[in-house]
């Protein structure tokens, strides 16, 4: 019997994937080897110094959020600064914990930190596990974000204007 007849007996495992959405011209829905496939990959070792744990280091490889973020459109004018200090992005993982960040955090002219959108911790694929959401600039990992289901990307809204739902 040859390799590929084999294989194809065999159901192909559950990859996980996530949903750019909100305000954007495109929205997409990404498996983890398409981000892997689809963007530079950015290492980021980290250090997670929580009082309750002690410190815990990892690496992460990934596309910067903001590249695949970009990637989709948001609907404001990249040419003005107050128009992209508007945005917010909320993202939400597979266990339901879900945390914000403001655009100006990750914009390259604002707080320019590099964000990752995880394909691979410690040299393990995510594939199966899905994304994870790091935060490289915080010292302990409460915005890291595991098996990202959505990213929303949302305007802060006016006073007296509904937010759109996403």
């Amino acid at each position: 019997m040859s390799r590929l007849s084999a294989q194809s007996r065999t159901p192909p495992a559950r990859f996980a994937s996530l949903t750019v959405l909100g305000e954007v011209v495109r929205p997409a829905t990404l498996t983890v080897g398409d981000l892997r496939a689809g963007w530079e990959q950015h290492r980021a070792e980290v250090v997670f110094d929580c009082a309750t744990g002690g410190p815990r280091r990892h690496r992460f490889e990934g596309p910067l959020l903001r590249e695949v973020v970009l990637d989709a459109q948001p609907l404001f004018d990249v040419r003005r600064r107050k128009d992209r200090s508007r945005f917010v992005l909320a993202v939400s993982g597979g266990d339901g914990y879900r945390t914000v960040l403001a655009w100006a955090e990750i914009d390259a002219d604002f707080g320019n930190a590099p964000v990752l959108l995880a394909t691979r911790m410690d040299g393990e694929d995510l594939d199966v596990a899905g994304s994870q959401l790091v935060v490289p600039v915080d010292r302990c990992g409460a915005r890291y974000v595991s098996a990202i289901t959505r990213v929303l990307v949302g305007v802060w809204p006016e006073p007296g204007r509904k937010a759109r739902p996403g």
